[in-house]
């Protein structure tokens, strides 16, 4: 019998105007798997699901259907027809989670890649972090129904990752700005990931497309530059965040008392309802959050919240 622990944190999608094309890595919450081999002969699966806490019952325990699961078993498949290796035992799974569902927070490309990583080692490293992310992307099409890597990815490698093609799949990672701080604000609703997509329009205009291709260009440009003005004046959505703004009471409200407190820009976390907020050191940011925490306290429902302030995750997921 061996076991392996794996985590992986929470990630941020789309950072405003890189739809499915851009997303990072910080550094908490994040989600633990604990993987079990067991030797001996399997006649069903080779992976099942022991146990899952966090979740309120939530999450299938059904390992076809778990994205944590699913892609180990993807991924012993592939070690098996790539790689030559092949094993007789099972695998027993249990799931922390430390992230809130339907958050905007990447919780299922966490699980996915915690999982992941303490499969990859428990089979002795057969797979590069880059290998591995293939399998993370699938896991998210059974999380949503869209394989989408703009979490998936930094969840696995870490930094920013810009998404340049899907097929092939062509990742650059893009490391932080070394005073680049991430405010992360939950509020207590949820806001489901097949939802939010589908409110999104189907076809944009060829002026709106061009406004949101020059803020994502810009803004690559500021992360490599470390230029934080050009990073705060970039981070503008005119695609997505329109029109999911309403599904997060008082959207607007909260996104302008972070930019007063003294973030450099503010926008959705994924598909939200998690907001996220840049800033240009540890004190603003802290501030930052403490303004957009009483914003949606100060809302008619006066809604709880939960904040991290963490710098950008350079390390992805990872054994512990």
């Amino acid at each position: 019998m061996k076991t392996v622990t794996g985590f992986a944190s929470a990630t941020i999608g789309n950072v405003a105007c890189g739809f499915d094309v851009l997303g990072f890595a910080i550094t908490e919450p994040g989600d633990e798997v604990i993987l079990t081999f067991r030797e001996g002969s399997v006649e069903e699966l080779p992976v099942s699901i022991t146990s899952i806490s966090g979740d309120r019952g939530a999450l299938p325990r059904d390992p076809k259907k778990n994205t944590s699961s699913f892609v180990v078993l993807k991924f012993l498949e592939y070690i098996r027809t790539h790689k030559g290796i092949d094993f007789e035992g099972h695998i027993e799974l249990e799931l922390k989670k430390n992230l809130p569902l339907s958050s905007g927070m990447g919780s299922s490309a966490a699980s996915a890649a915690a999982a992941l990583v303490a499969a990859n080692e428990l089979m002795g490293r057969p797979c590069s972090k880059m290998e591995l992310v293939q399998f993370a992307i699938e896991g998210e099409r059974v999380a949503c129904g869209s394989a989408h890597a703009d979490n998936a990815a930094p969840a696995i490698l870490g930094n920013f990752v810009l998404i340049r093609s899907y097929n092939p799949i062509d990742l650059i990672t893009i490391p932080p700005p070394k005073n680049l701080f991430c405010t992360l604000v939950h509020p207590h609703i949820e806001v489901r990931t097949a939802y939010a997509r589908s409110v999104l329009p189907r076809m944009v205009s060829l002026k709106t497309a061009t406004e949101q291709w020059g803020n994502v260009g810009a803004l690559v440009s500021g992360l490599l530059t470390s230029d934080y003005e050009l990073i705060g004046r970039s981070l503008v959505d005119v695609i997505a965040e329109p029109k999911r703004a309403p599904l997060i009471p008082d959207f607007y409200k909260v996104k302008n008392a972070a930019l007063e407190a003294g973030a450099l820009g503010c926008s959705i976390a994924g598909s939200g309802p998690s907001l996220f907020a840049f800033s240009s050191s540890l004190e603003t940011a802290v501030k930052v959050g403490d303004a957009m925490q009483e914003a949606f306290l100060n809302i008619r429902d006066k809604l709880q919240s939960d904040i991290w302030v963490s710098p950008v995750c350079k390390e992805g997921a990872k054994v512990i």
